[in-house]
């Protein structure tokens, strides 16, 4: 058994209003999964994306938008969106406040391909340099 200790793992900024916080990936020893955080400006989120694997989305507190396909949800704290393998998503931050999520990829290396930038973003790879995205 791995004990982590999520109070010792910094936050990182991911875009500009943005912040994220792995707290499971292939850095601390998992196979099959990562589980991380990430706190959001009003209006800001994860722009349309997609994964080989599935997901699911935690609202920890405030309010999200949540798309897949042509489906749109408003999703409050307590409520979790299962987003399936190969299905184009994203979400925003709907409400006034921060937006803390937590995510759980069905991968230990976060990967996925964005509509707005070519190639495959990779983080959280062993022997990276902790967080740093890799394109490819």
């Amino acid at each position: 058994m791995t004990l982590i200790d999520h109070a010792s793992q910094a936050r990182e900024d991911w875009r500009p209003g943005v912040s994220t916080r792995m707290r499971v990936s292939a850095l601390t020893g998992a196979s099959a999964l990562s589980v991380f955080e990430q706190w959001c400006a009003p209006g800001l989120g994860a722009p349309t994306h997609w994964h080989r694997v599935e997901e699911v989305l935690t609202v920890l507190s405030g309010e999200a938008e949540i798309w897949t396909g042509g489906e749109r949800v408003l999703a409050r704290a307590g409520q979790s969106a299962l987003i399936p393998a190969g299905s184009r998503h994203g979400f925003r931050n709907a409400g006034s406040g921060e937006l803390h999520m937590l995510a759980v990829l069905a991968s230990p290396i976060f990967e996925a391909r964005y509509d707005d930038s070519p190639g495959v973003t990779r983080r959280w790879i062993p022997g990276s340099g902790g967080g740093q995205a890799v394109s490819g």
